[in-house]
Formats: structure tokens, C-alpha cells, sequence
């Protein structure tokens, strides 16, 4: 299973990027083989349907479940039709690892 979430910088010490679509980086962990990796969001500056398009690299990526503090109607509809699961989380103090190794569990 791979969980993502959004990240500011490229490392797991990140804190959190409350923005989906216009997120800056995509911290992504690999339950399987326990490896975190960073992905810049290509869409982040999209002229239009930035959601749309990042919900296309999260599914791309093969993300089973993806934590942000935002999803937008459209990012929203396009995840739900690649059956990725969504969870809004919002938590300034975590990094990205802490926050993605406490939702393994859930």
C-alpha cells in the first residue's frame, strides 16, 4: 500500500502543505517496502484544474490513500473515480513522516 501526503519541501523532516492541487511536493510511503519518496506536484502551476491533474499523478503513482488538509470539488471527483482514499488532515506540528507513519495504522 502507498500513502501519500502533501509536503512542503522534498524530505521527511516537511512539514505538511495544507494546499492539494497546488501542493509544492507529494511525500509518498511504501508499506510494503517501508521506503518514503518525494515527488514534485507537476500540476502546482496549472493555469486551470490543478486538482484535476495532481488526483492524475496521485493515481499515476499508485497511491492508495492520500492526506491533505484540502481537496476541491473536482480534485475530489477525480480521486474518488481512481478509487484513491481521502482523509483530511491538517497538523502544522507533525512532519510528513510522523503524520504518514500514524496512518498506516488507520
Amino acid at each position: 500500500m502507498k500513502i501519500a501526503v502533501t509536503s512542503l519541501e522534498k524530505n521527511t523532516k516537511s512539514k505538511m502543505d495544507p494546499r492539494f492541487g497546488r501542493g509544492a511536493n507529494f511525500a509518498v510511503y511504501d508499506t510494503d517496502t517501508k521506503a518514503f519518496n518525494f515527488y514534485e506536484n507537476k500540476a502546482k502551476d496549472a493555469d486551470g484544474g490543478a486538482g484535476p491533474k495532481a488526483a492524475e499523478q496521485i493515481a499515476e503513482l499508485g497511491i492508495n490513500k492520500l492526506l491533505s488538509s484540502d481537496f476541491g470539488p473536482k480534485a475530489k471527483s477525480a480521486l474518488d473515480s481512481f478509487g484513491i482514499e481521502m482523509v483530511l488532515y491538517s497538523n502544522e506540528e507533525k512532519t510528513v513522516e510522523e503524520i504518514l507513519l500514524e496512518n498506516i495504522k488507520k
